[in-house]
């Protein structure tokens, strides 16, 4: 029997980077069907194609409360609360219409994604599991990364305080903090962007990793999938309200 046999399963920000690397690492170990949620319609369609398992697809913003009003979560046994932005910006400098982005997609979004997959766990009656991907920006202060850092903060205590109020109804919830990853999520960062036109991605992945991170080098998707894996098994059934921190050390 495979790991996720019978498994249905919610991963949001599905499209691409970990959330992709998740739904192709959960497929590989047998669940029965992904619901796959993200804004880019066309690039979510490209990548259902590419699974091996019973796709359903929810197109839209993850903030939006009418996305989630109409959504068919039936039989929901695991939930991915990974859909995020990221923008880069002093607080002295932040536009406040940045901030509020950031705040509406990263914690109104994981709020609203929480809620309609514990309600539709707790439907179901037999339990199950959902993992927040946080971020060690919610954890170490870092100039620059206000927006981001606060948002991802905020994840942090609202996937505790689901951990507590899921107890009851056999609903465990974890939340990862990767550190540095290999994903589209920094080309929201103008700096950053600009950084990756001019000497393209690879150079600046390796860059920024040697000079913060003690392994000298950026986590891929893949890893960072097989650990949510890892916290939605029966191999974490003792596990709750924890936060597994995995970067590469740069938070010591």
């Amino acid at each position: 029997m495979s790991e996720f046999d019978n498994g249905v399963i919610l991963v949001t920000g599905a499209a691409s980077g970990i959330g992709a690397a998740v739904a192709t690492r959960l497929a590989s170990d047998g669940a029965k069907k992904l619901i796959l949620c993200d804004c880019n319609e066309d690039l979510l369609r490209d990548f259902a194609f590419s699974l091996p398992c019973e796709r359903q697809m929810l197109v839209g913003d993850v903030s939006d409360e009418r996305l989630w009003a109409s959504a068919d979560l039936t039989g929901l046994t695991h939930a991915v609360v990974n859909a995020g932005i990221a923008t880069g910006g002093t607080i002295d400098s932040l536009a406040f219409a940045d901030w509020r982005r950031v705040m509406a997609v990263n914690l109104d979004g994981a709020f609203l994604t929480l809620q309609a997959a514990m309600r539709a766990i707790a439907a179901a009656g037999r339990g199950g599991a959902i993992v927040v991907t946080a971020s060690v920006s919610g954890i170490k202060a870092e100039p620059g990364v206000g927006a981001y850092g606060a948002s991802k903060a905020g994840v942090l205590q609202l996937a505790r305080i689901a951990a507590k109020e899921g107890a009851a109804s056999r609903i465990r919830v974890n939340a990862i903090a990767p550190g540095g990853v290999e994903t589209p999520i920094w080309r929201d960062v103008p700096e950053i962007r600009e950084m990756i036109e001019e000497k393209g991605e690879d150079a600046v992945f390796k860059a920024m990793a040697q000079m913060a991170t003690p392994l000298g080098r950026f986590a891929r998707p893949e890893e960072i999938a097989e650990q949510i894996a890892f916290l939605l098994s029966d191999r974490a059934a003792f596990m709750t309200g924890a936060c597994l921190v995995s970067d590469g050390g740069y938070s010591l």
